[in-house]
């Protein structure tokens, strides 16, 4: 099994990650102000099978991986389970990191756990595997986006819901544009709508891109319901939407929803 180190060279994604960081995402660059900020989130969904996976895939991450990065300087996890999605049962892990290489330590880091590895073995113990198939994204956090560190004072005792949306551009000019029409108006009047994202991304890796994924908590689908209703029909927003197709035409020309809830032990619920 190629190691993470061994890994990367090969796909290139340090080199690719330098040029995203310089070129077209700014929330990457490393300057004095951005060490408390952790710009570079790990999206891994696993794509699980109705039995014994879900469990035992819970169990790992609870008992197995969560206590190994109690220490960490990454930001806060953020574990969901799929309410509706494409593919059910499925768990989303949201991990923060301050670069590539901070990844790749953490990672190197876990290889290395004797507890980890023993927490490994005995998720992948059954007949039926720990899991289908996962995938793995790289999301550039946006200069806009909040922290994750303050989801948690923000997380609530009671159960929410989480809606994660992809929107996809035709082109890279036209994802630049969707970033600046959310920073100059949409995220305002998101927030006078009841919807307030905790997280804003710009693909790096992964499929259909170029991309803008954010993650929004909702205290019930009622909530969610009244809140994009509301945003659909404030007049600034219907103004800025028409503005913006006119001069760079359909900047989110797809757009994916999901709808997640947070474990029991996940950090920001």
């Amino acid at each position: 099994m190629l190691s993470r180190r061994q890994f990367f060279p090969a796909l290139g994604l340090p080199a690719a990650a330098s040029f995203f960081s310089g070129a077209l995402f700014p929330a990457l660059a490393s300057s004095p102000e951005d060490q408390n900020k952790t710009p570079l989130v790990v999206a891994r969904s696993y794509f699980l099978k109705n039995g014994s996976q879900p469990e035992r895939l819970h169990a790992f991450l609870k008992n197995g991986l969560l206590p190994e990065l109690a220490h960490s300087p990454t930001g806060p996890p953020v574990i969901l389970d799929a309410v509706i999605a494409a593919h059910l049962p499925q768990v989303m892990t949201l991990f923060s990191f301050r670069s590539v290489e901070h990844w790749r330590a953490a990672e190197d880091k876990l290889a290395a756990s004797t507890a980890y590895r023993a927490a490994v073995d005995q998720w992948e113990r059954g007949d039926d595997g720990p899991y289908e198939e996962y995938s793995e994204r790289l999301l550039g956090t946006t200069p806009f986006s909040p922290s994750l560190a303050t989801a948690v004072a923000q997380s609530s005792d009671q159960p929410r819901i989480f809606e994660l949306r992809v929107y996809h551009s035709p082109t890279i000019r036209q994802l630049e544009a969707l970033n600046d029409r959310f920073a100059k108006q949409e995220i305002g009047i998101f927030h006078r709508s009841g919807i307030h994202p905790i997280l804003y991304t710009n693909g790096i890796t992964g499929d259909h891109l170029p991309n803008l994924t954010y993650l929004i908590p909702f205290d019930s689908l009622a909530a969610r319901e009244k809140a994009w209703a509301a945003f659909a029909a404030d007049p600034e927003w219907v103004k800025a939407r028409a503005e913006s197709v006119q001069k760079f035409g359909q900047i989110a020309s797809v757009i994916e929803m999901s709808i997640w809830r947070a474990t029991a032990y996940s950090p920001v619920r």
